[in-house]
């Protein structure tokens, strides 16, 4: 057992809890994945494992050393590259012992790392870092490139347990290729968060983190998702059977409570005058009324408590059915042409161009279009050029009289200074009143605590409904949908619904987008490979 805990807890900076009591362990040799809704605290409890973070109560055992990959490097941009790795001490010992330097300290850190340069350029080369200088900066490098770099920290460190945070989300299709090939063929033990369905599918076991613990799912993310189903359609089928019973035990009790109206009239003419105690009277005529309403609410608290556990499959439903409606039918003539690029290319500050021949492509209604390639490939900048915001250096592109509608991974159609009910004024362009404005809210699962909080602070998940609530309110659905990494983000939950809601979609589709299984649920049916 790599690593045990007992009894975790954390509670965020304002004191709210975000998980209590969880235990869980890490044998050797286990791929594990922890999965969750955005905000159960996957990230935190992966901090936690890694000691970065320090203010959690419970037991917590490490056996071997970490290496610890995480979903975002902002915090690293002032570093160097050898620095980033934690390999600048062992660079500067080095530097000093070739100088003449005796210092025991100096040998000390060296003792097993004399060949850390040719360890680094071999891992560089491995993740495809040919000539990345460990001197410099990390910012210079890409989204994609600093992932791969802490990747090839795996080789250079060689570590007992790896912990990786979102590891695909800045990895094009090759970038991630590599990894789920040394994902297969490893024998580190892994511990990672992801919602990349494909990486999901080569670990074992699954971790579904709540706020009551870690429940663990033997198998891969396609046997975890059928065992989820499996519990979905139990929970309801428990409450199909208690809200029938419910039901019959409401009309039981009107039926008794009839017999109490019509017993209590008879026991008044009957009784006038009689010398029979009142308390005797009371009591035969409430024993019935009492047995039945006692049933009545153990079925309703049984109906409340599994009504819970299918909220959020219900919610999901729910913005699905308003999507679909939403959606409807095309009200543009099948295969219309709506952008016509021809002969485009772009460079920038004069540079070569993007690409090595110019792009020609028509999109029509109806258009299932995925733009693919590698990181720095130029694939947001093809976006952007047929949503004509960036005017392309070579060749042009003409337009039809249609909607647009853009949905990128940083939700960029959202304010970030306004609230969520002011965000959905300023696109109520059908003009519903605020009552209407207000139900649809509702719909996409943001309550009247929810109108007055800021855009700013607002969850993946969240920002995601209010762009299609805001997608809503708009007085006609767009005619073409342009889609830059909207997963990125997202929750599994999340991620599924969106592809369904994408799926029901009838205008032209343009995604750029690494996942497969959501370009498959979206119903992609061309690819440019830039």
């Amino acid at each position: 057992m790599l690593i045990n805990a007992q009894h975790i807890s954390y509670h965020t900076p304002n004191r709210e809890p975000l998980f209590s009591h969880i235990n869980f362990s890490l044998q050797k040799g286990d791929k594990a994945a922890i999965v969750g809704n955005n905000g159960a605290g996957k990230t935190t409890l992966l901090k936690i494992i890694a000691g970065l973070e320090k203010n959690y109560s419970g037991n917590l055992q490490v056996a071997g050393h970490l290496y610890y990959i995480p979903q975002h490097y902002g915090h690293f941009n002032h570093f160097t590259v050898a620095e980033a790795l934690g390999i600048a001490p062992l660079l500067e010992a080095l530097r000093a012992v070739e100088e003449g330097a005796v210092d025991p300290h100096y040998y000390d850190l060296l003792e097993h790392n004399w060949d850390i340069t040719a360890r680094c350029e071999e891992a560089f080369a491995r993740w495809g870092l040919q000539g990345i200088s460990l001197e410099q900066p990390l910012q210079q490098l890409s989204g994609g490139m600093k992932t791969r770099l802490f990747l090839s920290g795996i080789d250079i460190f060689k570590p007992a347990v790896v912990l990786l945070d979102e590891p695909t989300n800045h990895l094009d299709r090759q970038a991630r290729s590599q990894l789920y090939g040394w994902m297969e063929n490893t024998a580190c033990t892994l511990l990672l968060t992801s919602h990349d369905r494909q990486l999901l599918r080569l670990c074992n076991p699954i971790w579904e983190l709540s706020a009551s613990g870690v429940k663990v799912y033997g198998g891969n993310y396609d046997l975890y998702a059928a065992q989820k189903d499996t519990e979905t359609a139990a929970i309801e089928h428990k409450l199909a059977h208690h809200e029938k019973t419910l039901k019959e035990a409401r009309q039981k009790q009107q039926q008794a409570l009839e017999r109490k109206q019509h017993a209590d009239a008879q026991a008044r003419k009957r009784y006038a005058g009689s010398s029979e105690p009142k308390g005797f009277l009371n009591g035969r005529r409430n024993a019935a009324e009492a047995s039945t309403s006692k049933l009545k609410q153990v079925h309703a608290d049984k109906v409340s408590e599994l009504r819970a556990d299918l909220e959020e499959v219900a919610a999901m439903a729910q913005v699905q059915r308003i999507m679909k409606g939403y959606f409807g039918a095309s009200t543009l003539p099948a295969s219309k042409v709506l952008i016509q690029a021809t002969g485009v290319n772009h460079a920038f500050n004069n540079d070569q161009w993007l690409w090595p021949e110019p792009l020609t492509l028509t999109i029509r209604s109806g258009s299932r279009l995925a733009i693919s390639g590698n990181n720095g490939s130029g694939k947001t900048t093809l976006l952007n050029i047929l949503q004509r915001r960036v005017e392309p250096g070579q060749g042009g592109v003409t337009a039809a009289d249609c909607r647009a509608l853009l949905l990128d991974q940083d939700y960029s159609l959202i304010d970030r200074q306004k609230t969520v009910l002011q965000q959905t004024e300023s696109f109520n362009e059908a003009r519903l009143e605020a009552a209407r404005v207000h139900t649809l809210l509702a719909g996409f699962l943001f309550g009247p605590a929810d109108w007055e909080k800021p855009c700013a602070v607002l969850s993946g998940g969240e920002m995601l409904r209010l762009a299609l609530c805001c997608m809503v309110l708009q007085h006609k659905a767009p005619d073409i949908i342009f889609l830059d990494e909207p997963t990125n983000n997202l929750d599994l939950a999340n991620i599924d619904m969106l592809g369904k809601v994408f799926a029901s979609y009838r205008g032209a589709l343009v995604i750029i987008s690494h996942d497969a299984g959501f370009l498959q649920d979206a119903g992609i049916t061309e690819e440019l490979h830039l």
